[in-house]
């Protein structure tokens, strides 16, 4: 995908304003792509939007068969910021990935195949116990580490990890650990998502809600990219709430936020595209909150 005209302006602009008192309150706004290294697609659709210049938060899903690939093209694009997708479930049919630490280190979290289970409510009807939790998200953080890629923060995929105040203290305790930001964590409040949004209106619906982002805030907008390929379009969401067609919302999302559309709103509106690495220098890491209320 080539680097659009208007897209080089942006930048442009941005750095030129970089520094310099506004008039009025920027809109601010972090663009947090999840599970970058679940599969070859998505790795694909990441390379894509790296390929524009478009500053963006990547979030590794480290528990899975492709991280290594996703971990490679980030690896050419230092300035992105990398974080660590807390993985405890696996929710894809036919494709399923299990613990960093091994099944047999932590049987509360597995199903009788060594996988991960597919929907937060088996992971908790399963009684898992949070020595066991600590120890497959400090063994994910580990190798995230010390795959050579400079790590800024942790999330967390589908809510799992901080889904009741137990678990939230341990994504916290390793966050401190390890001096690593949290997402949420840093007065963002969630913009509207695209995710379930029709695949032909997922351009428009993006520009309208850039539109009506309020200035004085730092928004967070959750991205799930991919392409549509034979392996995307073999995958089924387990989740009750998986979407259909899965593989076209997901490269209808980066079509979205590749669209020369985008693009023009965020130049229009003197959007300031943040990440956390950037936030995080910016706030400090003493200065991380929880979120009052956070269904993730």
């Amino acid at each position: 995908m080539k680097i659009a005209s208007s897209l080089l302006l942006l930048l442009l602009t941005a750095t030129a304003l970089h520094g310099q008192p506004a008039a009025e309150p920027r809109v601010e706004l972090i663009i947090r792509c999840d599970d970058i290294g679940m599969c070859h697609s998505v790795n694909m659709a990441a390379q894509q939007l790296l390929a524009t210049g478009i500053p963006f938060s990547a979030s590794v899903m480290f528990a899975c068969p492709w991280y290594q690939e996703g971990v490679e093209l980030l690896k050419a694009h230092p300035d992105i910021a990398v974080g660590v997708h807390l993985t405890l479930n696996a929710e894809w049919k036919n494709y399923r990935w299990g613990p960093v630490a091994g099944s047999g280190s932590v049987p509360s979290l597995v199903d009788s195949c060594g996988y991960f289970f597919p929907s937060r409510a088996l992971f908790m009807a399963h009684a898992p116990r949070l020595d066991e939790v600590e120890l497959e998200l400090r063994a994910q953080i580990e190798r995230a580490i010390h795959s050579g890629l400079r790590i800024d923060y942790v999330d967390y995929h589908m809510g799992t990890a901080v889904s009741t105040p137990e678990l939230r203290a341990i994504v916290e305790k390793l966050a401190r650990e390890y001096k690593l930001g949290i997402s949420r964590y840093f007065g963002d409040v969630d913009a509207p998502s695209i995710y379930g949004v029709r695949v032909e209106d997922k351009s428009d619906s993006l520009v309208a809600i850039l539109k009506r982002l309020e200035p004085g805030k730092l928004h967070l907008a959750v991205h799930h990219i991919g392409m549509v390929t034979p392996e995307m379009s073999a995958l089924a969401d387990l989740n009750s709430f998986g979407l259909k067609e899965m593989s076209r919302h997901r490269q209808g999302e980066l079509q979205a936020l590749c669209a020369k559309k985008t693009t023009k709103i965020l130049r229009e509106r003197r959007i300031r595209l943040r990440t956390y690495r950037d936030v995080i220098a910016e706030m400090g890491l003493e200065r991380m909150q929880a979120p009052v209320e956070s269904g993730y």
